[in-house]
């Protein structure tokens, strides 16, 4: 599982500087290179949902043998890919496979660990995919400088075969208290529901919020999520119990990881646009300056991991609400030594919510729907990054102090909105999972 979280993070982020090497390679410029990234991200965000419930449906070591075969495989078509539709293509495919891995590894993990260890070793495999997150565009800029981007891909390559070798001895798990029998027409309204917001959110900024193009996405994917909501709520085995959005401890710790994930993003964009922009720096000067919120950000991981579950919720509330205070401080920083002292405490900050987000969430839902919560976790959150990156465009159009500030501000509201709800949620009657344990999951 470590080794999936590595190679889909990693994918996620290292081509935004290679792109254009890409594209002299290739022949190609302008818009179509943009798909190299939101090809991948799309398909990721589109299908989690569908395939966590696949996964504990058919088996969860199953389907992420299967993510990792085709991520792999993809990955290296996409190493070998002699034009661009070629490449496009192999990166929605590794997109898909990514979105087939990730949430079921997060559930065979939730189901083949003890309680008591479970929490601390998701932490430390979340804590290996932050150091590709925060690493990824640097080491996509190395690598295309030093070998060429194609090196990206052929890294995936074996490190997929490692974790597929790890995953085929790996116990099997899956959902015994349903029939493995797929609902199709749940599957397909989500998709395409999801594949409608997804393509919103990414090209909104670009047709123009109110523009045709973005008002017929934002009419297809309420027509076909509402289609979704009729279906399940009368099929007898819905692909995503309806129930799972009556369990607050739940819903509010996904809608706190999306404001987690979408301030992350603005730090991921902004802060090396700032540090070779307002304040100077070199490409190399940028990326040493940047080890230190880097680092913070992975070990972020491993200490979300041995946070209980009773004070997840808590210490979620306070971590985005720091978050928000290094980021108004960043905002407001006159020198680069604050600048980068507040961008490390909010690197340090948004880590613990974000593994917080998926740790968390797989402790208040009962283990043999765990794919299911946490393929829906994992896609509100990828479509958060699309906020993410679409508040961090006009700094990186305008690479202006002002610009800058405003991002980072516009972040640190996504953490307060975020912290609100979640004390809210505390707050409520029933807000603490109705007294059950955690490991045996709230009810509906």
């Amino acid at each position: 599982m470590s080794a999936t979280v590595f190679c889909v993070q990693l994918d996620a982020f290292a081509l935004n500087l290679a792109l254009p090497g890409i594209g002299r390679d290739l022949g190609a410029a302008g818009g179509g290179l943009q798909w190299v990234v939101s090809g991948y991200l799309l398909a990721a965000g589109t299908l989690m949902a569908g395939a966590g419930r696949l996964g504990d449906l058919y088996g969860r070591r199953r389907l992420l043998t299967a993510g990792l075969a085709v991520f792999g495989g993809a990955s290296l078509v996409c190493a070998l890919a002699p034009s661009l539709p070629v490449l496009v293509g192999a990166r929605v495919a590794q997109g898909a496979g990514g979105a087939v891995a990730m949430p079921v590894g997060l559930a065979l993990l939730t189901n083949a660990c003890p309680p008591g260890t479970r929490a601390r070793i998701m932490g430390r495999a979340l804590g290996i995919g932050g150091v590709a997150t925060v690493c990824g565009p640097y080491a996509g800029g190395v690598l295309t400088e030093a070998v060429s981007w194609r090196a990206v891909f052929w890294l995936n390559v074996p490190v997929a075969l490692v974790a597929v070798g790890c995953a085929a001895r790996a116990g099997e798990s899956r959902d015994t208290t349903a029939p493995p029998s797929v609902d199709m027409a749940g599957l397909v309204t989500a998709t395409g529901a999801l594949a409608a917001l997804a393509v919103l959110v990414d090209r909104g900024q670009l047709w123009g919020w109110a523009s045709g193009r973005s008002a017929t996405a934002l009419a297809l994917a309420v027509a076909l999520g509402y289609v979704f909501v009729r279906h399940e709520r009368a099929v007898a085995n819905p692909l995503v119990d309806l129930a799972l959005f009556g369990n607050r401890p739940f819903v509010a710790l996904t809608a706190a990881g999306a404001a987690a994930n979408t301030a992350t993003v603005v730090l991921l964009f902004v802060v090396p646009l700032a540090l070779q922009g307002p304040w100077r720096l070199s490409a190399t000067g940028a990326g040493a300056a940047f080890l230190a919120p880097a680092a913070a950000m992975a070990l972020a991981g491993p200490v979300a991991g041995r946070i209980r579950t009773a004070d997840a919720v808590r210490v979620m509330a306070a971590a985005l609400v720091l978050g928000a205070a290094a980021l108004g401080a960043a905002a407001m920083a006159t020198s680069l030594p604050v600048f980068l002292v507040a961008v490390t405490g909010c690197g340090a900050a948004l880590g613990i919510a974000g593994a917080l987000t998926l740790i968390a969430t797989q402790a208040v839902v009962r283990p043999e729907r765990a794919g299911e919560a946490s393929g829906v976790t994992k896609t509100v959150i990828t479509t958060a990054a699309g906020l993410g990156v679409a508040l961090s465009g006009p700094a990186a159009e305008a690479r202006s102090t002002a610009a800058v500030a405003a991002a980072l501000m516009a972040a640190g509201g996504c953490c307060l909105a975020g912290a609100a709800l979640l004390v809210l949620t505390r707050r409520r009657p029933g807000g603490s999972c109705g007294g059950h344990s955690p490991t045996d999951g709230c009810p509906g």
